[in-house]
This record gives C-alpha cells, structure tokens and sequence, in this order.
C-alpha cells in the first residue's frame, strides 16, 4: 500500500511520515527531500532561480516518476496537491490522508519562516490571513483526499488506524 499524506505546510507531513512509516515497518519518502537531492538546491533556492510556476512542474514529475516501494508513506509538498491532475494521480496511485488543521493551529506550529518561501517576513498576523486565503483555495483539492484526519495532536497510532479502517 501506498500511502500519500497531504495538507497545508506545518500541519506534520513529514514527521507523520516518519512515524507511520516506523508503525507500519515500511518505507517513507520525503518528496521535498527528493527534490533537494535531485536539484542539488534547497526548495527556497530553486523557488528563488526559477519561480514557482518551474517547481510545481518538478514537483509534479517527482510525483509521477519516483520509483515507489511496494509499501511505503510519501510526505508531499503543501501545494503539490493543488496543481496539474496530481490529487487525482495519488488518489489513483495509492491512499491518500488529508491531515487538516485549523489557521490558527497552523499559525502556531510554522515557526521557522524564512525556510518556506511563501512565508518569508510575515509576521502571526500576516501568516494568519495568508493561510486563510490559501486554504480558502486548496481545501477543494485537500478535501478529495480519501481520508480525512484533524492533525493537531494527532498520534501515529490514532492516524494507523484510521488508514486500516478505509
């Protein structure tokens, strides 16, 4: 099985990732972390020489040309869902998990701003309406997930269980 976890930046893709991976005895992959291996750049990096228009091109090819295990948890970026036919590439491809949260949790958790560059300079309250906006967009994407889950405070084994109940 393979299992996609989306949502918003902060919401814990990658450390849920991990987590569930370890559960499930099983491989996780990182796909920002592939495209930082494979570009030989940081994401802010690649964002800042080629615009974001090139990344969600790479990023979408990342998607559909990684040599998946059989079994394994993929941690994708914030907005890969939200562009091309990738939502419905992963619905199709493996089980997908909306790990949903709140502006104001996700505000609480996206601490390290300058390292994501659609966030760099905002303060809390700027960050606030900036999640607000976004969300107001990519909920429509996010919510064609196949499960749903409230990710603040989520466990490993809360989250395990709610991928083997669907």
């Amino acid at each position: 099985m393979i299992i996609f976890l989306v949502g918003f930046m902060g919401c814990g893709k990658s450390t849920k990732a991990k987590q569930l991976a370890n559960r499930l005895n099983c491989s996780v992959i990182d796909l920002d972390a592939e495209i930082v291996a494979q570009e030989g750049k940081s994401i802010a990096d690649y964002f800042a020489e080629n615009g974001e228009a090139a990344f969600r091109e790479l990023e979408s090819k990342t998607l559909k040309t990684f040599p998946y295990p059989e079994t394994c948890v993929i941690a994708t970026g914030g907005g890969l869902p939200c562009f091309f036919d990738n939502m419905e590439w992963m619905n199709k491809h493996g089980k997908t998990v909306y790990l949903h949260m709140t502006p104001p949790q996700l505000v609480s958790r996206l601490h390290n701003r300058e390292k994501r560059p659609l966030l760099k300079g905002m303060d809390d309250e700027q960050l606030l309406a900036f999640i607000e906006m976004k969300l107001a967009e990519r909920d429509h994407y996010y919510n064609q997930a196949q499960i749903i889950v409230n990710a603040f405070d989520l466990d490993a084994e809360v989250l395990e269980k709610q991928i083997k109940g669907n």
